[in-house]
């Protein structure tokens, strides 16, 4: 790469100046032609021949210095294409007014060849730059011009709009502004984006034309083919290591992630880079959580937890899953809460007959039938039921009129030191209740019920994880006595940002206390996002056959103490410094590492890359001792629990295998 002052050129800019240069050639070359009608005089063929080379180096430096081979064309906006508009005049123009004056002695042209010649070069130079965005952006030109056509549809009529109103409010208004100070204006807040590619220059483009508060001045981007380059007229800087010094630089204030499709080891990496300055973060959602694909201002959010622990998007199996939620009556259970309400919301994109939401908290499901109804109103047919997995009758009247095909059972009680102290509650909401719901579905007629399970249950130390493994068993069980319903239980560790999870006491603890609790230095456990948990929930429910364990891949155990240092850092603050992390020792029930499933469960692959399958015990004797330990964990005495436990080890013959082949 060669410098030239503020310019650089390699190997990409000089292949556009060759390709440029052919343009300009044959602009002129046509422009004579055209001039005379394909019949050009023998003295301005010499002429032309005397002088295309002085022609194509005077254009390369006329373009090169006005910066047409610093923009990415790709995502040029109307102030790229009016540089070239004024950049190819600058030569035609002034050897026309030359020979129009007649102030050279040498051999020209006539004058009206350097209009054809100007019109014939911006034409090929501006076609030249729109037919490599067709296709570098992978589209048709009949969509670009429909696009374009539409930006200017919406901006003149928001333009017209504007007008009318300022017209409107001009007579009221005006005797009031004739007295009122005019307000200081507010120097908007100075950006850079993080992302040279289609996300970031959308976002540029939108913070261009709409103004508000924020303007763009500089990109980082890694690909270092574009550090040359400017995108709609800001300048791409560096990488990611130049972040400081751009920031310093340029005075930036605030610090925009736009590459919704980076992996998250890469949204982390950047992220604390960009921490460093002391800069406002924001951030563009995931590329599968955006509108079709388009980026807004609206869709900027604070950096969060999930935005740095998250995985990459997960591929869905549609067709499966559309395949068993089409079309069906669904009903989920505690639709209300994190997981159920992210289940539904996922639900309702496969166009479900009806989407019954049953919840016993009433604020919750009307929060969501809010939500619901201004996303779909009237193509989704949803009804929002309040009761309790606790009351049959109740259960019994809901799936006698709804008749659902397919059930998600969320309902539970999940808070493993609160169910310490009341094991009873525990063993009414998370066994009776999951019975309840089971068994209800089957003798209706479900095709489904998916249990959503936890990986608490696994060798469970607490009540809540005993209660859940019993759960797991119950629907196990009910699968051999009714095998015309496909029962399975989904395994999976802790949903970043769920009611009652970690997540939000730390950031009240940093907001209000300016300290951190952390039970221990070397706890661990897995987690994933709540949209990530519920779309691997439904994919399994595609999966199920009847009584299968399915496991979620939770990628690697996070360490709390490292959640709660990242949290502090998102904050603005510095661990230790400025927030105090307490250690406070392992609560009753807690365990220092989770796990997902036992030595003596079988772990086999499914159709899809992120759920495992269990293969579940079978031995008689071996579940009768399971029994008796869940028994001893949930310490609560109960007839009716006992006479449900033996219910469940009756179906199980005892034998010498460990394992159901």
């Amino acid at each position: 790469m060669v410098r030239f002052g503020n310019r650089s050129l390699s190997l990409y800019k000089v292949v556009a100046i060759v390709l440029d240069m052919g343009m300009v050639f044959v602009a002129l070359a046509l422009a004579l032609q055209l001039r005379f009608d394909f019949v050009v005089p023998a003295q301005h063929v010499e002429h032309f021949l005397t002088i295309w080379p002085m022609y194509l180096g005077v254009n390369a430096l006329i373009y090169f210095t006005l910066g047409f081979y610093d923009q990415i064309w790709r995502f040029a906006s109307i102030r790229q294409y009016l540089l070239i508009f004024f950049g190819t005049l600058i030569q035609p123009g002034f050897l026309g007014v030359t020979a129009a004056l007649r102030l050279t002695a040498h051999p020209s042209f006539p004058r009206s060849v350097y209009i054809i010649y100007w019109l014939l070069s911006f034409i090929l130079i501006v076609g030249l730059r729109i037919v490599y965005r067709v296709l570098a952006n992978r589209t048709s030109l009949p969509a670009l011009v429909k696009s374009r056509l539409g930006l200017l549809h919406v901006t003149a009529g928001s333009g017209a709009s504007s007008s009318s109103a300022q017209n409107s409010l001009h007579g009221s208004g005006q005797a009031a502004k004739a007295h009122r100070p005019a307000p200081e204006p507010v120097p908007p807040r100075r950006v850079m984006v993080i992302g040279a590619g289609s996300a970031g220059s959308q976002l540029i483009r939108e913070l261009q034309h709409n103004r508000q508060g924020r303007t763009p001045v500089v990109i980082i981007d890694d690909n270092h083919l574009t550090h040359t380059y400017r995108v709609l007229g800001v300048p791409v800087y560096g990488d990611r290591h130049a972040i400081p010094a751009a920031a310093e630089k340029y005075q930036v204030q605030e610090i925009i992630l736009a590459i919704p499709s980076a992996p998250r080891q890469e949204i982390r990496e950047i992220v604390e880079i960009a921490s460093r300055t002391g800069c406002e973060l924001k951030i563009i959602p995931a590329l599968y959580e955006l509108i079709d694909g388009q980026v807004s201002l609206k869709d900027i959010k604070e950096v969060e937890i999930e935005d740095l622990l998250g995985r990459d998007e997960i591929v869905l199996d549609t067709a499966a899953i559309a395949g068993y939620l089409r079309g069906e009556t669904v009903l989920v259970t505690g639709g209300g809460g994190s997981i159920g309400s992210e289940l539904c919301r996922q639900i309702a994109r496969f166009q479900p007959a009806r989407l019954v939401v049953f919840d016993i908290y009433e604020n919750n499901a009307y929060q969501l039938q809010y939500e619901l109804q201004g996303l779909y109103g009237d193509a989704l047919e949803l009804k929002i039921l309040i009761g309790s997995v606790r009351d049959k009758l109740r259960l019994d009247k809901v799936f006698a009129e709804y008749q659902p095909g397919v059930v998600f059972h969320a309902a539970a009680h999940k808070h493993v030191p609160l169910m310490e102290d009341s094991p009873g509650e525990a063993v009414k909401n998370n066994i009776f209740g999951t019975f309840n719901v089971a068994e209800t579905a089957a003798r209706h007629g479900a095709r489904h019920v998916v249990l959503i399970s936890t990986d608490k249950a696994v060798n469970p130390t607490n009540v809540m994880g005993a209660t859940k493994r019993i759960a797991e068993l119950l629907v196990q069980t009910l699968s051999i006595r009714h095998p015309a319903t496909k029962f399975a239980a989904v395994r999976f560790g802790n949903v970043l940002g769920s009611n009652g999870s970690v997540i939000p006491l730390f950031k009240q603890q940093i907001k209000n206390e300016r300290k951190v609790t952390v039970t221990h230095p070397e706890i661990t456990r897995y987690f994933m996002t709540i949209p990530e948990a519920a779309r691997l929930v439904i994919q399994a429910g595609s999966l199920a056959q009847g009584g299968e364990i399915f496991v979620l891949d939770m990628g690697q155990p996070v360490k709390i103490v490292d959640l709660a240092r990242e949290l502090i850092r998102l904050s603005g603050l510095e661990p230790e410094r400025d927030v105090e992390i307490v250690f406070t020792g392992l609560r009753p029930g807690e365990k220092m590492y989770e796990e997902l499933y036992l030595d003596k469960e079988s772990l086999d692959l499914t159709r899809h890359e992120k759920i495992f399958q269990l293969r579940p015990v079978r031995d008689g004797a071996i579940l009768a001792h399971e029994i008796t330990q869940l028994q001893r964990i949930i310490r609560w005495e109960n007839g009716e629990l006992k006479k449900l436990l033996g219910w469940i080890g009756e179906q199980y013959p005892t034998t010498e295998l460990a394992m159901a082949e």
